[in-house]
């Protein structure tokens, strides 16, 4: 078997005169890109004594023993596992025990929650804020399964009054954010917030297409494309509940 070196440096001594280089990365850094993760990520997450050999690895389908955040067992799962979404047994049974279900499609405040917020992101909370009226102490429903280990997704902007979630999707600065695996994370996330009642309408921007009739195509975030957001808000709840926290134009204004 030829040993081989990757453009990210790992894989086999590059010391080695036999060794094969080649210039891409190896399977895993090519994932953790595709998924927006971090092998510091992984890292935190595999038991201690498998740290140094997942520092180095390369095959997504090598299994390791990963640490739960609740403090459950630790379980085996392979790595193209843990960057795909799957969680512990024990937060998968409890996403599904009749208590969590009784909190399913909840929104609700979590604190400390640190994501990443776009100056985009901001824009449509602002434009959006003309329009309705939004809920600020919210930032996370209560879902019936597990995603990526919890029992809980963060869309971009909760709108719980009407059980609407809005993302907002764009290729980002590498041309490939929201495609391929990332792609297949969102809808999985769409899935799980249909499963507890909530709708998700999709700002696809920058060349991304449609992922399904909630889905608003666009070049780029702008004043139309929020008016088709609350069009699309009246089409699946009704004017009337639209309506009710509807943004008189003089306040908006002001």
């Amino acid at each position: 078997m030829v040993a081989v070196r990757f453009h990210c440096g790992h894989g086999a001594d590059p010391d080695d005169p036999a060794v094969l280089a080649l210039r891409r990365p190896c399977p895993l850094c090519m994932l953790i890109a595709e998924t927006h993760r971090s092998r510091g990520e992984l890292l935190r997450k595999v038991a201690p004594p498998q740290r140094a050999a997942l520092a180095a690895e390369t095959r997504l389908g090598a299994e390791y023993l990963w640490m739960c955040p609740r403090g459950h067992d630790r379980y085996p799962a392979t790595v193209n596992e843990m960057l795909t979404g799957t969680g512990c047994a024990k937060c998968r049974a409890n996403a599904a025990a009749p208590a969590a279900l009784r909190e399913a499609g909840l929104a609700f405040m979590k604190p400390g929650l640190r994501t990443r917020t776009s100056m985009t992101e901001q824009r449509l909370r602002g434009l959006l804020g003309e329009r309705i009226r939004l809920h600020h102490r919210v930032n996370a429903v209560h879902i019936a399964r597990t995603f990526f280990g919890r029992s809980e997704v963060w869309p971009d902007v909760l709108v719980p009054q009407l059980r609407i979630a809005i993302e907002y999707d764009d290729p980002g600065r590498s041309r490939r954010a929201h495609l391929g695996l990332k792609e297949a994370s969102d809808l999985e996330k769409d899935e799980a917030l249909a499963e507890v009642g909530w709708e998700v309408i999709r700002i696809r921007a920058g060349g991304l297409e449609s992922l399904g009739a909630n889905s608003i195509v666009c070049r780029a975030l702008s004043p139309a494309v929020v008016d088709a957001v609350v069009e699309r808000m009246r089409q699946l709840r009704g004017d009337a509940a639209v309506d009710a926290i509807s943004v008189a134009p003089d306040s908006a204004a002001s």
